[in-house]
């Protein structure tokens, strides 16, 4: 993942993943906050939100603002749109974090691995000022144990 100071006056946004649910339930689950420049892209907070859980950043993923089902989300962003698929969402790789992440409180679903459906909830938690020679960006609180990406491995994988 790329790393880079905050331009000068550029906001850090505060924004906490979740792992949930398929219907959006978090419970006791482990969650990351990150801070990211206000003007990083989509692309870039999926890849610190799926690098901060130990996954690999290998499958196609998307943001939808509804929690319990992508596929009735009245706002979304894709890679699929970006990567020449068909989909009626907007892309990700030149959404800006500020623009979806609009207000406090506001979550987004984030969905990764549309084969093992890794569902995230993502909530904006808090605005603040960028702090010089910090380079962006950087998980500032880590709860819970991320499970394995791929599942145990069975006994014979391991012959």
């Amino acid at each position: 993942m790329k790393k880079r100071k905050a331009r000068q006056g550029e906001k850090i946004y505060l924004l906490k993943a979740t792992l949930s649910g398929r219907y959006g339930d978090v419970g006791e689950m482990p969650h990351r906050v990150l801070a990211i420049p206000e003007g990083s892209t989509l692309y870039s907070l999926a890849e610190s939100i799926v690098e901060s859980f130990d996954f690999d950043f290998d499958h196609a993923f998307g943001f939808y603002d509804n929690l319990k089902n992508s596929t009735n989300s009245k706002e979304g962003y894709e890679l699929f749109a970006d990567i020449g698929e068909e989909s009626k969402l907007e892309g990700v790789e030149r959404t800006k974090i500020k623009r979806v992440f609009d207000k406090l409180g506001k979550r987004m679903l984030f969905l990764f691995d549309y084969g093992d459906d890794w569902h995230f909830t993502v909530e904006l938690e808090r605005v603040q000022s960028s702090e010089e020679d910090v380079k962006y960006p950087l998980v500032v609180e880590s709860v819970g144990d991320a499970p394995p990406q791929y599942g145990e491995p069975d006994e014979e994988d391991e012959l």
